[in-house]
């Protein structure tokens, strides 16, 4: 018999009963406000006039109740009450208190900003009705994620009313809606929502923090992106339209999930602006050497603690309360390393909050994706977050674009490409060299391009970055991209470098969406969408980073090609399997792969690695528990001359042309071909059969 004392032992110290319950807690009698700091001497709640942010009309002392806990009683906290926090504590190394400020109380459902700039939190109810609404729970094999923003989604959509241009409803409309689901993903991956701020640097250069990686409070949905009416309404009618958001794409049947910020804040380095934690408890907050020197492993100017309790248990509490209340259906954990590191400031996957995240019931199903890497010492950790993790895998992105963009340029250059085709076969059939047998493909979420860098267009349009516009002399960015502009950099009337531009495009979208693994596509990219080769545009609220809904005729031939990708995805488990297959082994729902070379002869262990051989024909055979078998084969041709490949002797088999990258517009024409037979193939193209 389990003892309760040994469970209770058992559980992390993040989770210890003190900590429950911060914030406010409605009651028929008005509010209860608990707050944490493990070296405050004295706190103060602060309510405000509804009109004059200014003025505080009753300043109530908040009494420690152990635990490092403070709290006060009101009938003054009812819904819609504004009010802030003061806190005072000792000097030195590591504490910056300021009885005088006044801070945003860290489990603030809703903000309002004062008139010089700070900040008020808002008692927020947050009923909101429901309905038959449900997680639509797709399976991970099934998912294909849609990297966007919120703003730049529907700011220019011209079947969306100018009303809900930019939007939390915008992005509901069903214009929208209409183009997530025809466009085939499942999964609506959300640019940072959390109530951001625009650094001091960029106001006084005039520029904004668009893609809003600053986060003021981990509760409070950004009320920017509300529409004016909400907006006047306040922070109840802010949270009430996002809700109504997540209702509406889960009633289409589609996921919300969002890009988290927890690993730093909007506070900046020591000097910043001074809204929450820095004022609350900084030592316990904030990474920080002996002499109180902030450990900035976000480049962002401070980097979150979570080998403290309370800064653990501040980001479990929002994910819970985002996953439960809000219905949020997944996270990507930006710079989730930092995440991750223990009192010695080491990265480890064993790590308290990571297993409490993975463990906790109230986020059961939830998708959680690391971004596996940050600018610390040992930041990169791809493949290393354990069961129950999926992870950006930027080894695939690399060598993806490696294959079909800089090989080639080199190529054009040396008369040979630099490597062969193993490297990226193995990205291709689910990054086995990455991620272990127990984790499988699909811990791997597969991307070509991400909000951050060059977009699809740009990837095959510019050889380097062009960031004057950011205000740092083009020093920001990535200077590695992997990219290759065909023969002429940026805006072309050259016909063959637009053609083989496209081509380029179709192939890395190919790539993608035919790979193992969970593909996420970025917004804007399947219509070509351009930053006109700015590489990090962060900065820019505008025509620059909002898409384009005016498209040339190949933008919408690319859309189609992406739209037939999708659908060929979802019709052949063969190209999405969960497990790792082994050799000599039948593995449920694995695929059975098999290698041949142009000639449809097994491919030879020098030929993998041969740079004059990048010629690969790959058979998936599926190994289903619930769909019908599947057999596909994917050609890959990766030189810049046309070929021929002889289809391998399968007995008994048909192979049935499904899609090729060479063609402009996806062809409806289905060719059908025999083992043995010999097959056109465009240069620098890709070609997939379905295998009867």
């Amino acid at each position: 018999m389990v003892r309760p004392e040994t469970v209770l032992s058992a559980r992390p110290a993040l989770l210890r009963s003190s900590l429950d319950d911060l914030g406010v807690r409605l009651d028929p009698d008005g509010g209860t406000l608990r707050v944490w700091s493990g070296s405050a001497d004295a706190m103060q709640l602060l309510v405000f006039d509804e009109v004059d942010l200014d003025w505080a009309t009753e300043t109530i002392a908040m009494t420690p109740v152990g635990g490092g806990v403070f709290e006060a009683s009101t009938p003054l906290l009812r819904p819609g009450a504004r009010y802030a926090i003061r806190v005072g504590g000792p000097h030195g190394p590591g504490h910056t208190f300021n009885p005088q400020s006044l801070l945003i109380e860290p489990y603030s459902r809703g903000l309002v900003s004062g008139s010089y700039g700070d900040w008020r939190s808002v008692v927020v109810e947050g009923s909101f009705d429901w309905g038959s609404s449900t997680k639509p729970r797709v399976p991970l094999d099934r998912t294909v994620i849609y990297e966007g923003h919120v703003k730049g989604l529907t700011k220019r959509h011209p079947f969306i009313p100018p009303a809900l241009h930019g939007t939390y409803a915008g992005l509901a409309h069903p214009a929208m809606i209409d183009h997530l689901l025809s466009l085939g993903v499942t999964s609506v991956e959300l640019l940072p929502v959390h109530a951001f701020a625009t650094e001091p640097r960029l106001l006084q250069l005039g520029l904004s923090n668009y893609w809003g990686y600053n986060s003021l409070n981990f509760f409070t949905p950004h009320a920017p992106y509300a529409t004016a009416a909400s907006r006047a309404e306040g922070p109840e009618a802010v949270l009430r339209e996002f809700k109504g958001m997540v209702k509406l794409l889960h009633e289409a049947g589609l996921e919300v999930l969002l890009d988290v910020v927890y690993n730093h804040t909007a506070e900046e380095g020591i000097g910043g602006p001074r809204t929450s934690l820095r004022g609350i408890d900084n030592k316990a907050y904030y990474r920080q050497t002996a002499d109180g020197a902030y450990i900035d492993e976000t480049g962002c100017g401070n980097a979150l603690n979570t080998s403290t309790d309370a800064a653990a248990r501040l980001v479990l509490d929002s994910l819970r309360y985002w996953s439960d209340d809000v219905q949020i259906d997944g996270f990507r954990f930006d710079l989730a390393v930092t995440l991750g590191r223990d009192e010695n400031h080491s990265f480890t996957p064993d790590h308290a909050l990571l297993k409490a995240i993975r463990d906790d019931e109230r986020l059961a199903g939830t998708k959680l994706i690391a971004e596996p890497w940050d600018v610390g010492m040992g930041g990169w950790q791809t493949g290393n977050f354990g069961d129950g993790w999926l992870e950006w895998n930027d080894r695939y992105r690399d060598r993806v674009r490696n294959f079909w963009l800089s090989d080639i340029d080199y190529a054009r250059r040396a008369d040979t490409a630099p490597v062969g085709i193993g490297g990226f076969a193995t990205r291709l059939a689910g990054s086995s060299n990455t991620f272990s047998e127990e984790r499988g493909p699909l811990a791997s979420v597969n991307f070509v391009t991400a909000h951050d860098g060059f977009t699809l267009r740009d990837l095959v349009s510019y050889d380097v970055k062009h960031n004057l516009g950011n205000g740092e002399q083009n020093r920001d960015g990535a200077d590695t991209n992997r990219s290759f502009n065909h023969g002429a950099e940026g805006r072309t009337d050259d016909e063959g470098v637009l053609a083989t531009r496209r081509k380029a495009m179709r192939n890395l979208m190919g790539t993608l969406l035919l790979s193992a693994g969970v593909p996420m596509i970025t917004a804007g990219d399947e219509m070509g969408r351009t930053q006109r080769g700015n590489n990090n545009a962060y900065c820019h609220d505008s025509a620059l980073t909002w898409l384009s809904w005016d498209l040339a005729e190949w933008q919408r031939d690319l859309f189609a090609h992406t739209q037939r990708l999708t659908q060929l995805r979802r019709d052949n488990p063969a190209l999405r399997p969960r497990r790792f297959a082994r050799l000599g082994e039948v593995i449920p729902s694995a695929s059975v792969m098999d290698w041949f070379d142009e000639h449809g002869e097994t491919m030879s262990s020098d030929r993998w690695n041969d740079p004059a051989h990048r010629t690969l024909q790959y058979l998936a055979t599926s190994t289903p528990e619930d769909e019908e078998p599947n057999r596909v084969l994917l050609v890959v041709h990766g030189t810049e001359s046309a070929t021929e490949i002889v289809l391998p002797g399968i007995d008994g088999a048909e192979y049935v042309s499904l899609w090729s990258s060479a063609d402009e517009k996806p062809s409806d024409d289905v060719e059908r071909f025999s083992p043995g037979d010999l097959v056109p193939i465009a240069s620098a193209s890709m070609r997939l059969f379905r295998v009867d």
